[in-house]
C-alpha cells in the first residue's frame, strides 16, 4: 500500500449542539489526488477548517500527516508539518508583497536565498505569475488569478498535503482550466492533495484518483473518476436514494459552516 500523506480516521467536529462532521474516515496517499464532493452544506468546508486549525470546533477523532498527529497542534506547527490550503475566497494582504510573502515562508523553512529564489523563478515562470511578484498578495486580481496564485504558492513552498477548498468556485470555464492544470502540475510522488468540490466541471480537466461522495458530514461512497459522471447522471439525490439516505426536507437547508465562519481558517 501506497505511504499515506493523510489519514483520517472517525473526524467528528460540532458547533454548539450543531454536528457537522459525523465520522469522516479518510486516506490520501502520496502521489495521488483526491477530491470530495458533496451539496451545500455537507461538510466539505468545515473538513477544511477542521484540519487547518480553525478553533471554533468541539472535534473528536483522529487526522495525521505522514503519521505525525495533526490535530493536537497549533494552525503554524500544522503548516510547518507540510500541511497547506488554497481557499475558496483568497483575501487580499495588502502591502505585503507577494514575492516577499513568498521569500519569508521560504526562510521559515530553513531554505537559502539561493533556493527560494530558484522556486520562485521557476513556480513564477510556469503559472505565469512573474508580473505579480512586486504587488501585494492578490491585490487587484481576477478570480481566476486569486486562484492560480494559490497554486503558485503552493508549488513555491511544496507542501506534503494540499487542500483545495472549492477551488473552482466562480470561475469562468476558461480559468477553471488554467487552475486544473495548476493542480496536474502539482502531482508527483511527495505531496497528497485533496480538492473539495460541488461541481464536476472541473473533473473534466483533473482526473482524481479516488472520488469521494460527502453528505451529511459523513463520506457515503468512494469510487474512481467513473464516479463523477454517476454524480452527472442521478445527482446527490440519486446517490441517497441508492443508499437508502434521508433527503433535506424541502425549503430547509441543510447548515452550512460558512454561515457561521469565514473561509479562513483563522482570525484575520
Amino acid at each position: 500500500m501506497s505511504k499515506l500523506a493523510l489519514d483520517i480516521k472517525d473526524l467528528e467536529a460540532s458547533v454548539g449542539a450543531i454536528e457537522i462532521l459525523k465520522g469522516v474516515d479518510l486516506e490520501v496517499p502520496f502521489g495521488e489526488v483526491h477530491a470530495i464532493m458533496g451539496p451545500n452544506g455537507s461538510g466539505k468546508s468545515t473538513l477544511c477548517h477542521v484540519l487547518t486549525g480553525r478553533s471554533d470546533y468541539t472535534v473528536s477523532g483522529e487526522a495525521s500527516i505522514e503519521g505525525e498527529s495533526l490535530l493536537d497542534k497549533a494552525v503554524d506547527e500544522r503548516s510547518r508539518m507540510g500541511l497547506m490550503q488554497a481557499f475558496q475566497y483568497p483575501v487580499e494582504v495588502p502591502g505585503v508583497g507577494l514575492e516577499e510573502f513568498m521569500r519569508e515562508s521560504g526562510e521559515e523553512r530553513g531554505w537559502t536565498e539561493d533556493e527560494i529564489t530558484e522556486k520562485i523563478s521557476e513556480a513564477g515562470e510556469r503559472y505565469g505569475m512573474d508580473r505579480f511578484l512586486e504587488r501585494s498578495v492578490n491585490d487587484d486580481l481576477s478570480g481566476g488569478e486569486k486562484k492560480r496564485s494559490e497554486i503558485f504558492q503552493m508549488a513555491v513552498l511544496s507542501p506534503k498535503v494540499a487542500v483545495l477548498d472549492e477551488i473552482d468556485s466562480g470561475l469562468d470555464i476558461d480559468a477553471v482550466r488554467e487552475v486544473a492544470e495548476g493542480i496536474e502540475g502539482m502531482r508527483g510522488p511527495d505531496v497528497g492533495v485533496l480538492m473539495i468540490t460541488h461541481y464536476s466541471r472541473i473533473l473534466r480537466y483533473v482526473v482524481p484518483d479516488r472520488i469521494h461522495v460527502m453528505i451529511g458530514g459523513r463520506i457515503v461512497e468512494s469510487g474512481g473518476p467513473e464516479l463523477s459522471a454517476r454524480l452527472e447522471d442521478e445527482g446527490y439525490d440519486g446517490i441517497r436514494e441508492s443508499l437508502g439516505l434521508e433527503a433535506p426536507s424541502e425549503g430547509a437547508a441543510e447548515k452550512r459552516p460558512a454561515d457561521f465562519f469565514t473561509e479562513t481558517p483563522f482570525d484575520v
